[in-house]
């Protein structure tokens, strides 16, 4: 055998083993990093670099981990795409296949019972709180931001305080989310927010948030599409509602051109945690276990940091004394989230189910890109 076939067996001993190793081993970085390169490419989707920092995390990784192509697809879509791409390319390896997934809290576990998930314990994996993540190893928390809203105020003189604001005559045509409340988990997440503003508790709060926002578009102050920081820094939607993180990271890409102002609304302060998995069908499945080695080690979650996420490892890096102080300071004030409410799976998929089910029947407002 020579010393080409040699090393080839070798790295494809290495692939067999790292595929098949249970979920739960410690995991050998390097032994790993070998089998990902005979992959060669690690398929991502629904990761704008605008979003969490994502921009300079997949750079981090690619540079961190040279032979390994990041390939990345629409990067605009909602946790409910991201799970039907796993489900319509079934069988399929070609480049329109995710290997990694970053949905909303609520789709985990509904993607698990559908059997489109593979378990992985990454290192780190006591770091992770255990109510944010699976015991199994199917999802995990990684990163949590609290709902809020985006507001130019170049064009709006009086920035609202609340979301009842929102339905006043001087926002017409002004308010937008940052998704499809109908697939988006950032949407939905909206507008149960602005319902518990209206209720105060968990209950009802999915219905007072589809009256809230059929209120806001019967008055003409909800424009009807996926808001993002190009339509508020045109003017198209003025105030955008979405996770602080995506907020903070669309005011700076302005550079005070338009002047921005960021509002953690003074009621309905919803946090959410979002998850990562590896499709049960990835074409490249240690290359999508390397990728969540990386982002949930110190690099990668301080990468998230710089995005203004909080990383679900925040407090043990916090203890270690590895969050360096100008991030520290870069975050919100801790005030404006004193008030945050944290909704479990149950609540979530409670609210999910109504939100997604009834937007069209209540509010009757077609979301386009």
């Amino acid at each position: 055998m020579s010393i080409k076939q040699t090393l080839g067996a070798s790295v494809s001993m290495l692939a067999i083993l790292a595929v098949s190793a249970p979920a739960f081993a410690q995991t050998d970085l390097d032994a790993l990093y070998e089998a990902a390169k005979t992959e060669g490419q690690l398929t991502t989707i629904a990761l704008p670099h605008s979003w969490c920092g994502y921009g300079e995390v997949i750079a981090g990784f690619k540079a961190k981990y040279p032979g390994i192509t990041v390939n990345e697809l629409n990067p605009d879509a909602g946790s409910a795409d991201e799970l039907e791409a796993v489900r319509a390319n079934i069988g399929n390896t070609g480049p329109q296949a995710p290997d990694v997934l970053d949905i909303g809290l609520s789709f985990g576990p509904q993607a698990k019972d559908e059997g489109l998930l593979q378990a992985y314990k990454v290192s780190t994996w006591e770091d992770i709180p255990d109510d944010a993540k699976d015991a199994d190893g199917f999802w995990y928390g990684d990163y949590y931001g609290a709902m809020a809203m985006l507001v130019n105020t170049d064009l709006v003189s009086e920035v609202p305080a609340d979301w009842a604001d929102l339905t006043k005559p001087e926002y017409a045509s002004s308010v937008a989310l940052a998704g499809d409340p109908r697939a988006s988990n950032q949407a939905i997440q909206g507008v149960y927010a602005a319902g518990l503003g209206k209720t105060g508790t968990h209950e009802g709060a999915a219905e007072a948030g589809l009256e809230f926002f059929k209120a806001v578009n019967d008055a003409g102050n909800f424009v009807p599409v996926i808001g993002k920081a190009a339509s508020v820094a045109q003017g198209t939607t003025p105030i955008l509602i979405a996770w602080d993180y995506n907020l903070l990271a669309w005011r700076d890409s302005f550079e005070g051109n338009p002047a921005a102002e960021i509002v953690v609304p003074a009621t309905g302060v919803v946090a959410g945690v979002y998850v990562q998995a590896i499709s049960a069908h990835a074409p490249h499945p240690n290359a999508a276990k390397l990728w969540m080695e990386y982002l949930y080690s110190d690099e990668g979650q301080l990468g998230w940091l710089k995005g203004y996420c909080h990383p679900i490892r925040f407090n043990a890096l916090a203890e270690a004394g590895n969050i360096p102080q100008d991030l520290l300071d870069a975050l919100p004030a801790a005030e404006a989230y004193a008030k945050a409410v944290f909704p479990t799976i149950e609540q979530q998929n409670a609210a999910k189910a109504v939100i997604t089910g009834q937007w069209d029947a209540v509010v009757g407002a077609n979301i386009s890109e």
